[in-house]
């Protein structure tokens, strides 16, 4: 991989990562408001949209722009959306029509994350050692 190559990617790792960073803030720093949703949102587990989830984004945040196991990374990024997209996003449970388009926007923005994440894992776990600009290489290899 180039140079010019690698600090495109590395940019678009850290503009990524940006949007996780933000909403880690949400969960670290308003950890009620995120528990309180996650309970009206029928999440079995409420108590973990607060600081827990707040961590385990900036984790998953840290690996990627700073490509610390940015495989990882990008794995625990995917893995966020998914169930995000399915229980908090689930915009055909919704009868509002504003709301329903709000939450249809919400869940689509989380499957083009579930994209980008697949796709950098892709990258990370094909390419290995050869991307520029990570501190440690890839921990799957393929």
């Amino acid at each position: 991989m180039s140079g010019a190559a690698g600090a495109v990617l590395l940019a678009g790792r850290i503009v990524l990562a940006s949007f996780f960073v933000f909403s880690a803030s949400f969960h670290l720093f308003q950890g009620a408001q995120a528990e309180g949703y996650a309970k009206s949102a029928g999440f079995p587990w409420p108590k973990l949209a607060g600081w827990p989830s707040g961590l385990y984004l900036l984790a998953a945040a840290a690996s990627v722009a700073f490509g610390i196991w940015p495989d990882v990374g990008a794995l625990l990024i995917g893995l966020w959306v998914i169930p995000t997209a399915l229980w908090f996003h689930a915009f055909w449970k919704v009868d509002d029509p504003m709301q329903r388009m709000l939450q249809a926007q919400a869940f689509w923005r989380n499957v083009t994350f579930l994209g980008t994440a697949m796709a950098l894992f892709a990258v990370f776990a094909g390419l290995g050692d050869v991307v520029p600009f990570t501190v440690t290489g890839s921990l799957f290899s393929f």
